[in-house]
């Protein structure tokens, strides 16, 4: 297989990023391990929670999502017994969403299959591992910092949580 690599440097490296860690999909293990899939934005706003209780206004502005598909999304948590819609202790009309027991056990279980390293990166020397994290660091101090218009206004990359099949896309 000899597929062309791309003139610029940055999105040969962007493909060959994507492409490993697309090759280390998990989400089949992890459905097995809890019984269900984590789809339809579901493991994001579950994961958001570890944190602590949010209003059902505040997931759906972290997640640029509205109200009532932020309902929906916390509606399928709850029948899995993931979460709990409890009163607000400063406004009752409001419900602050909260992790079960079970919330917190799928939390744990996804961290252990999801943050388990691949083999490849496991067997690197520890020089290789350490520039490879501290890369890793300078993109994600680089990427905070960068507006969010600007993130929006660049071209459409492959984006490897967007499909119905990662932890934070939106369709089942």
């Amino acid at each position: 297989m000899n597929a062309r690599r791309p003139a610029d440097p940055a999105q040969q490296a962007w493909a060959l990023l994507h492409r490993f860690v697309e090759a280390q999909n998990r989400r089949g293990e992890l459905a097995e391990a809890l019984g269900f899939r984590l789809g339809g934005g579901r493991g994001k706003i579950l994961f958001q929670l570890r944190d602590g209780p949010a209003t059902l206004g505040q997931l759906a502005a972290a997640n640029g999502i509205d109200a009532p598909y932020a309902t929906l999304v916390v509606d399928k948590l709850e029948a899995h017994g993931l979460v709990e819609r409890r009163p607000h202790p400063d406004d009752r009309r409001r419900k602050l969403v909260t992790l079960t027991d079970a919330g917190h056990h799928a939390i744990a279980t996804a961290d252990a299959i999801l943050l388990r390293p691949p083999p490849a990166i496991r067997s690197l020397p520890a020089d290789d591992l350490e520039q490879l994290t501290g890369l890793l660091a300078r993109l994600l101090e680089a990427d905070a910092a960068e507006p969010d218009e600007e993130k929006s206004s660049t071209p459409a990359a492959p984006n490897p949580g967007s499909d119905d099949s990662h932890l934070g896309s939106r369709s089942e």
